[in-house]
């Protein structure tokens, strides 16, 4: 029987190069943002596979990981608003570059209560955006921890 490969499985073809150290380091946002339904959250594509997932970036010298998250945020999504200093949790996935490559990469997420959204960002011809309920982004994103991150903040909400 033929199963399709789940994330962990991919992973794990991956195990050398994360335990030599060599997987990338990310920082994402988790936009959040009270829309007429309650709370939303944003999801954005990719720009080479067109999936779903959040606004996130490389380590930049001389930024902490909360004005990283800021950063990308207005750069890929056009959104403005402070980001937590302290993590709300990560999740992993196999980074795939233009070349095909593949390599595991380690996302820390912060969450980023947006305040404006501007129609002019630097990345607006390269994705699409959507604002939705957690419960629903969670549907579309493939990683199931950055699922598990959605959930959560619903949860969190909701109490």
């Amino acid at each position: 029987m033929n199963k399709a490969p789940t994330l962990l499985s991919e992973l794990a073809g991956h195990a050398e190069t994360i335990l030599l150290g060599k997987a990338l380091e990310q920082f994402g946002a988790l936009c959040l943002r009270q829309g007429a339904g309650g709370l939303e959250v944003l999801l954005i594509t990719t720009r080479e596979t067109g999936r779903w997932t959040i606004p996130k970036g490389w380590p930049i010298k001389g930024l902490a990981p909360h004005e990283v998250v800021e950063r990308e945020a207005w750069e890929e999504a056009g959104v403005k608003g402070r980001a937590k200093k302290r993590a709300f949790g990560c999740f992993s996935y196999l980074k795939t570059f233009q070349d095909g490559t593949q390599v595991p990469s380690f996302v820390t997420v912060h969450i980023m209560t947006v305040r404006r959204t501007k129609a002019n960002f630097p990345e607006r011809r390269e994705r699409k955006l959507a604002w939705m309920p957690p419960l629903e982004a969670a549907s579309l994103v493939n990683e199931p921890e950055l699922k598990s991150l959605f959930r959560r903040v619903r949860r969190r909400a909701l109490s």
